[in-house]
């Protein structure tokens, strides 16, 4: 008896791992079987041919209100969904006026309904959630908020250059948060 109900325990144990890891994977698909945030990338490059690149899984609004809703204000955020979004640099910058050095970070934005920060965190590999902490900081970064003149369906992160300088976007729902960079010279 004490052999069949351990033996019981280790698979009820084994299911329930499985069912955990299903989970999430199932449900990140929308309809017709397709991802309900679907990868996503961005980049930009200087003159000199050295380069920024961001990837990000793009979700979609779907009906809700985002920003001070299903995205809260005060709060964290992983600047998209599923794994947390990547920033790839592979020169020295200048981010809003902050210096940053050439490397890979992992990035998140704080939004609040007038102000935004982008923060740049050391801490790389992680999901998406939960945020890893201040303490992994490498910067908060002021960013300009705007309205946009219609709304945006797929959360979107895309660079505009002009000159020496790539400004970075961030777009969803009617709000769009933009950061200058810069190579550091």
């Amino acid at each position: 008896m004490r052999t069949f109900t351990g033996c019981c325990a280790v698979l009820a144990s084994l299911l329930v791992g499985l069912i955990a890891i299903a989970a999430p994977a199932r449900a990140q698909i929308g309809s017709g079987g397709k991802p309900a945030s679907p990868p996503a990338n961005a980049s930009c490059k200087f003159a000199d041919g050295k380069t920024i690149h961001v990837s990000y899984s793009s979700p979609r609004m779907r009906g809700r209100k985002i920003f001070g809703g299903l995205v809260p204000y005060g709060e964290e955020w992983r600047a998209g969904a599923n794994e947390a979004t990547t920033f790839d640099a592979d020169t020295n910058l200048i981010a809003g006026g902050t210096a940053v050095a050439a490397g890979r970070y992992t990035l998140f934005a704080l939004p609040n309904p007038d102000s935004w920060k982008l923060i740049i965190s050391k801490q790389t590999g992680e999901w998406g959630i939960p945020y890893p902490g201040a303490e992994y900081d490498l910067a908060r970064i002021p960013m300009q908020v705007s309205k946009l003149a219609s709304p945006v369906e797929d959360f979107t992160i895309h660079f505009d250059r002009a000159g020496d300088a790539c400004t970075m976007s961030l777009e969803w729902e009617t709000t769009r948060a933009s950061v200058k960079i810069t190579e550091k010279k």
